[in-house]
């Protein structure tokens, strides 16, 4: 009695797309499938993007401040309320942009600008003014106090006045002629008729008095605020296009004329960077792709660099002249970043030319690479603008953006392959090729060439499927029949079924419409070596479980080495296999004869079908004797013989494992 099995396809995890064989709670082909944990333990179609706001140029970001929608379209910068769009700001970057958050300040970057808004104005982020000298005499000396800020030229010189000179020297020549210095004495701002400006010595001359000495002594009582341009200062800060925020201070970097120089700001002041808060990564120029802040660092991802440094990490050093730095150490890591780098709930993730690393390991240990995404690399890596992905987390999944694509990595089913710790992968089609994204309140928000949608709708109709793996019921060298009783699959929606066996194409079994606990469908095929199901839907659907049953029949036979006869043009003549004489079927008496025979030309066997049980059988011979083997090859038509002595016809045939004749 052929043996039952049943086959339950239940807790499905997602995609594998090695092409090779594989867990039967994966796929190998899925889309638009994916599992959303507040509902049941099941896979579903994924919800569909539902337009909040359009516009008529490409959205490079999508932020929120309080209750405002912050959308960067083309050159511009809108505030959204309630569906009506202001204008903020003009002149932007057609970049991806990227801002923070800082003490009710919101600041905005896109590699061109360095914007603030308070609710109300956006504009150009005004540098803070640094006091660079104090205690400087008339003529010059002095105390270093501050340092230069990048993000503008103008600076502080304070200075100790002695009653009786009128020339007070600035710490620079050649200032800007464009901003009129103002001067102070005694707190007080003295009008510009009361003193000239050499700009190109840097030199203040009071006109009808010299200012009095202080009346504390050591007390500075003077100061002048002039402007003084360094060329290309600004410019290092507005060109980058990353940002990172951590230890208090703000990360830049991604400056495509300065590709492998990090910039931070001051302790808890986005608006100040000095001129020696810069560090270089590495010592060729392999631009940096990634900052990313996590296990007590920061981590700088670098692309493939012929030097082999490509991962560095900061972590903040106190130093007894400058205070808290941030010194550069090279990691042990050697990959390099093409794509994007992210901390993915606590794990620092990096996209090479292979797919997905992670860092295991902190600064205190050694790091090493461990793939995380090997279930989806053949694809993955293979997506026109691979290395352009936007990268964000939601709902527990990091959601890799490429085009339309989307694949989702699944942090709540992680598992480990040979020694380290991989995730698992959906794969979605959105049909909008998005260009970045952002979470607020728990709601996915993408920017596309014409609009912001947020991924909310959860009944509009989204083609999906998914389909399972080649199943040989842990028998793949015997054949397989399915239970004609069928397959009970519970599912909700509308669902199409559809199976595969073999090297053949998906057939269609049934459609069910309107599911709301199971349905039942009747598979009926035989002697399979695999099956595949393919559950689909135009509109929407889930699935939870499937029961799947079959009857495991014999071994699948092989092709003999010998040539089966394709027809019986040879007169039906025989080769054996042993002796190799040339037999000939006759029938005498109504008995079957194999006489030998003097020819050139014969088969080495005949196929037949079994009427029965379908399967085929080879009538070949071997010392003379006829003999049967189960084989499989091009059957033959039934052969008839004539008995000449009794004028009747004979056709041969199996049955049930046996060569029979009957009358004609």
């Amino acid at each position: 009695m052929a043996e039952k099995v049943s086959r339950i396809y239940s807790n499905f995890r997602g995609v594998d797309f090695r092409g090779e064989e594989i867990s039967l709670v994966r796929s190998p082909d899925s889309v638009n499938v994916w599992k959303d944990y507040k509902e049941t333990d099941s896979i579903r179609t994924r919800p569909e993007l539902a337009l909040k706001v359009s516009f008529d140029a490409p959205v490079y970001g999508v932020f929120f401040y309080g209750a405002d929608m912050l959308v960067h379209s083309g050159e511009t910068l809108y505030r959204v309320q309630d569906g009506i769009k202001t204008v903020l700001f003009s002149g932007l970057n057609e970049h991806i942009s990227d801002g923070f958050l800082y003490e009710n300040i919101w600041y905005f970057k896109d590699g061109k600008n360095y914007l603030r808004y308070d609710g109300v104005t956006a504009k150009a982020v005004e540098g803070y003014v640094p006091t660079t000298t104090i205690a400087r005499k008339p003529a010059g000396g002095g105390t270093k106090h501050e340092d230069i800020n990048m993000l503008t030229g103008v600076r502080i010189n304070s200075f100790l006045a002695d009653g009786g000179s009128f020339d007070f020297f600035l710490d620079a020549t050649n200032i800007d002629t464009d901003f009129q210095p103002i001067v102070k004495v005694d707190g007080g701002i003295m009008p510009t008729d009361s003193y000239t400006v050499n700009y190109e010595e840097g030199k203040i001359s009071f006109t009808s008095a010299a200012p009095n000495a202080p009346q504390t002594d050591g007390q500075d009582n003077v100061t002048v605020e002039f402007k003084k341009t360094i060329s290309g200062y600004s410019d290092s800060i507005l060109g980058c296009t990353l940002l990172q925020v951590f230890d208090n201070r703000v990360f830049f970097s991604g400056n495509k004329d300065y590709p492998n120089v990090v910039w931070h700001c001051s302790l808890n002041d986005p608006t100040y960077c000095s001129d020696l808060d810069y560090y270089r990564e590495g010592l060729d120029n392999a631009k940096i792709n990634g900052l990313v802040a996590g296990n007590n660092a920061l981590w700088v991802f670098r692309e493939p660099s012929e030097a082999n440094t490509t991962v560095f990490y900061h972590t903040p050093t106190i130093d007894d002249e400058y205070g808290k730095i941030y010194p550069s150490s090279h990691s042990s890591v050697t990959t390099g970043c093409v794509g994007k780098a992210i901390n993915f709930n606590d794990d620092i993730v990096f996209f090479s030319e292979r797919g997905m690393e992670g860092i295991s390991g902190d600064i205190t240990t050694e790091q090493v690479v461990a793939h995380r995404s090997s279930l989806v690399d053949r694809k993955l890596t293979a997506e026109e603008g691979y290395a352009g992905m936007v990268l964000e987390e939601w709902e527990g999944y990091l959601l890799v953006f490429i085009g339309d694509k989307v694949y989702l990595a699944d942090s709540r089913t992680a598992f480990t392959n040979e020694d380290h710790i991989e995730y698992e992968w959906f794969y979605w089609e959105l049909g909008k090729k998005v260009l970045c994204a952002r979470v607020k309140s728990g709601i996915l928000y993408v920017g596309t060439e014409d609009g912001v949608y947020t991924l909310t709708d959860h009944k509009a109709s989204v083609k999906s499927h998914w389909v399972t793996p080649k199943d040989k019921f842990n028998n793949p060298n015997k054949q397989k029949t399915t239970n004609k009783r069928g397959c009970v699959a519970e599912a909700e929606g509308n669902v199409a079924l559809y199976a595969k066996l073999d090297d053949t194409g998906f057939e269609l079994i049934g459609q069910y419409a309107n599911v709301t606990d199971c349905f039942v469908s009747r598979i009926k095929r035989k002697k399979f070596k695999d099956i595949q199901l393919k559950f689909a839907s135009s509109t929407r659907f889930s699935l939870e479980t499937v029961t799947l049953e079959c009857f495991i029949g014999g071994y699948i036979k092989r092709s003999s080495s010998y040539t089966a006869s394709p027809a019986i043009e040879t007169g039906t003549a025989l080769r054996d296999r042993v002796t190799g004489v040339i037999y000939e079927p006759s029938v005498e008496d109504g008995e079957l004869q194999m006489t030998a025979a003097d020819r050139k030309t014969a088969a080495d066997s005949i196929v037949f079908v079994d009427r029965n049980t379908e399967e085929q059988y080879a009538l070949y011979m071997s010392n003379g004797t006829p003999k049967m083997e189960e084989t499989e090859g091009t059957a033959a038509a039934d052969i008839v013989l004539t008995d000449t002595a009794a004028d009747v016809q004979y056709r041969l045939y199996v049955s049930d494992g046996r060569l029979r004749m009957e009358e004609v």
